[in-house]
């Protein structure tokens, strides 16, 4: 099916996409995931009655502060533009091939932040070797194939990489942090927590070796924090 503007039946889902992107993208400055420009955070909006969802994201190199909800580019999940008079992001295309590879997903965050990508251009894994990282990720934080922006091959990489995996997060090689939720609020948390974790391993291996915590520490932590923390 074939979707040349916003169906009627999505037009509140969409604007509260749009209002909820643009803000999520104030959390990554936030918390220094970000400078300039780079970076971006999508949402899918998904359509139950068509089977035909779409996505909202930020356009491309605007700058932070001059994002609004008005200013969020909508895309069907073959990447026209349905709505917004902006460019989007030049890492839509892989936003978009997450969302039709992995159903489950209903945000993606991009960041450079600094400690992560650090480890990402080494192309080298973070060890889960803190309670946090269980937690969060339930395992290390993988590193996914070097690919160069603007077309699909960043995505297919996010995909090869975490699918069937429980972290939500992927370093790719000499690029940066992809993150992956639910929700785009869930995919931003992840990007924060990547960050944190990363800083916090790097800083315990320049007092020494790092060891991984043992497996079944890892699946109880994961358990308890997917399952049991916070309120039900």
């Amino acid at each position: 099916m074939t979707v040349t503007a916003v169906p009627r039946h999505l037009t509140a889902a969409v604007e509260r996409a749009r209002e909820d992107v643009c803000s999520r993208h104030a959390e990554l400055l936030r918390w220094g995931l970000v400078t300039w420009t780079a970076g971006n955070v999508s949402a899918r909006v998904r359509d139950d009655e068509s089977g035909s969802d779409l996505a909202v994201i930020k356009p491309s190199g605007l700058g932070y502060d001059e994002l609004t909800p008005a200013s969020m580019v909508v895309v069907d999940l073959t990447g026209a533009v349905i709505e917004g008079p902006l460019t989007p992001s030049s890492d839509t295309s892989s936003h978009l091939y997450v969302y039709r590879e992995m159903p489950e997903v209903g945000g993606v965050v991009h960041t450079h932040s600094p400690y992560a990508t650090a480890w990402a251009a080494r192309s080298e894994p973070i060890p889960c070797a803190i309670t946090a990282m269980g937690d969060e990720f339930g395992a290390d934080i993988p590193v996914g194939p070097f690919a160069l922006i603007g077309g699909e091959a960043i995505g297919e990489g996010i995909v090869a990489t975490l699918r069937g995996q429980r972290s939500p997060a992927v370093l790719m090689a000499r690029h940066g942090v992809f993150t992956v939720g639910g929700t785009a609020r869930a995919a931003v948390k992840a990007a924060v927590m990547c960050e944190d974790v990363a800083r916090t391993v790097h800083l315990a291996r320049q007092l020494g070796p790092v060891e991984r915590l043992p497996q079944d520490a890892v699946d109880q932590l994961y358990d308890r924090y997917q399952n049991v923390y916070g309120q039900r």
